[in-house]
C-alpha cells in the first residue's frame, strides 16, 4: 500500500477511535457551498465531515472493531464524527437533509450498535444534552425541596397564627383606646 493511503487509513482509524459515533451519510449532487455550509454547521454543533472513499472505510472500521456497513456503503460517502453529543450532529444532519433534498444519511453507529435512518432521526428529535441535563437536576431536586417545604410548614403555620392573633389584637386596639377618650 502507497504511503499516502496508509495515512488516510491511520487518520480514519484514529478520527473513529476518539469519536463516540459515526454517521455515514450519501451527498451525491451537492454543490461545493452546500457541502461547505454542512461542514460548517457540524462543526458548530461539535462534529466533523469528511468525504471517504468506501474501501478506505471497510478498512478503518474493521480495523477499529466498529459493525459492518458494508451494505450502507454505495456511492458518494461522508463520514461524519464528532467530539461528544450525537444527538446535536443528527439535529443538523435531519435539518440539512430537510433544506437540500440531496443529501441522505443511511446509517450509523452508536456503542458498537448500527443504527438506521430511523435511529438516527430519533436522536435528532431528542432535547439537546443541556436540556435534558437540566431536566434531570430538575427531578432529582425535587423530593429535596418537597421535603425542605414540608420541613418549614409547622413553624410558618405557628408563624402565621401568631401573626393573625397579632393582627386581631391590633385591630381591637386603636377601638377600645378611643372608647374611653369618648
Amino acid at each position: 500500500m502507497r504511503p499516502e493511503k496508509a495515512y488516510i487509513l491511520e487518520d480514519l482509524q484514529t478520527r473513529f477511535q476518539a469519536s463516540p459515533f459515526l454517521l455515514v451519510a450519501d451527498y451525491s449532487g451537492l454543490k461545493v457551498d452546500e457541502f461547505s455550509k454542512l461542514r460548517d454547521r457540524l462543526v458548530e454543533a461539535g462534529a466533523r465531515c469528511q468525504v471517504v472513499k468506501n474501501s478506505f472505510l471497510r478498512r478503518a472500521t474493521a480495523a477499529v472493531g466498529v459493525p459492518d456497513l458494508s451494505e450502507h456503503l454505495t456511492g458518494q460517502t461522508a463520514v461524519i464524527t464528532g467530539e461528544s453529543d450525537v444527538a446535536a450532529a443528527a439535529k443538523v444532519l435531519k435539518k440539512f437533509t430537510a433544506e437540500f433534498k440531496k443529501f441522505t444519511v443511511r446509517a450509523g453507529v452508536l456503542e458498537n450498535k448500527v443504527l438506521g435512518k430511523a435511529d438516527i432521526d430519533a436522536l435528532a428529535d431528542l432535547p439537546s444534552k443541556a436540556a435534558l441535563q437540566s431536566q434531570l437536576l430538575g427531578l432529582l431536586n425535587a423530593p429535596a425541596t418537597q421535603l425542605v417545604r414540608l420541613l418549614n410548614e409547622p413553624g410558618s403555620m405557628l408563624a402565621r397564627l401568631l401573626q393573625a392573633a397579632i393582627d386581631k389584637q391590633s385591630a381591637g386596639a386603636p377601638a377600645a383606646a378611643e372608647a374611653p377618650a369618648a
